[in-house]
């Protein structure tokens, strides 16, 4: 009888070190030493103004397709006759126009963008929607290949940070000239009336031919404070000069540089995306 309890103490603590070994493994395998980039940034920079006039804004294709530079795509391989369309309405219901799904043939791609103004994706949600694409595939007798999450929630991270850098909003002012009239016609760029003249502001990342649009901005202020007798003038109510305009624009083709080293022009169709 004793050498039968031994040897049941002896199960139990080689299970509980087992189970504890395992516990172990999946924590260090799920941990990630990167900061949370929600943390790290104001939710104020990623607002966006209130503004009286504002320009036509394009507004994101309703037809995107997946696109790994910011989405998490995963990659089905279906049999003859398989039909996605009512299995795929209960994860577009969850996640709304951040899922999209492409299928051509017997390939079809279900991605979810990653980043937005809001922030990089939680693990929670991406682990959601890897789960239920699995679970649809298996409806359909597909086969799925999907990236590592673990990597693509740091690149995304990455490219949240890049974003943040360039979701920049130019406000130039044109003031002592009350009552002062906007300029007619579509611009790329918003005018806010105020009481001491008018404030236009051009959103960057989502403006597009980012260089051009700056100097109709530019041009305009310049004209209306001009005719009124008024003056353009910075945040802080510094005078705005040629050389201080071109040194703005020169910034601004900086950060235009910026995005499309990673394949975004600002006001293109993957930046609608990112910034809105």
């Amino acid at each position: 009888m004793v050498l039968g309890v031994v040897a049941l103490v002896g199960v139990f603590a080689y299970n509980f070190l087992q189970e504890r070994g395992a516990r172990r493994q999946a924590e260090r395998s799920f941990s990630s030493s990167h900061t949370d980039v929600l943390l790290e940034h104001e939710p104020e920079s990623r607002r966006e103004p209130t503004l009286d006039v504002a320009p036509k804004r394009s507004e994101p294709q309703q037809d995107a397709l997946p696109d790994t530079r910011v989405d998490y795509v995963i990659e089905l391989t279906m049999p003859a006759g398989a039909v996605l369309k009512e299995a795929w309405a209960a994860i577009d219901h969850r996640f709304g126009r951040r899922a999209l799904l492409a299928a051509e043939g017997s390939t079809a791609l279900a991605g979810l963008q990653m980043v937005t103004r809001e922030g990089v994706v939680s693990e929670a949600e991406l682990v959601e929607f890897r789960s239920e694409v699995e679970t649809l595939a298996t409806k359909v007798k597909a086969t799925v290949r999907a990236p590592e999450m673990r990597l693509a929630l740091e690149a995304a991270q990455e490219l949240d940070r890049a974003c943040a850098d360039a979701d920049i909003q130019v406000a130039l002012h044109v003031v002592g000239v009350p009552g002062g009239e906007a300029p007619g016609g579509e611009h790329p760029f918003h005018v806010t009336r105020r009481e001491d003249g008018l404030t236009f502001t051009l959103d960057v990342a989502r403006t597009p031919d980012l260089g051009r649009s700056y100097e109709a901005m530019a041009r305009a202020g310049r004209q209306i404070a001009a005719a009124g007798g008024g003056r353009l003038v910075d945040d802080n109510g510094v005078l705005l000069d040629d050389r201080a305009l071109a040194a703005i624009g020169a910034q601004l083709e900086a950060v235009r540089q910026a995005l499309v080293g990673r394949g975004i022009e600002p006001g293109g169709p993957l930046a609608l995306r990112l910034f809105s």
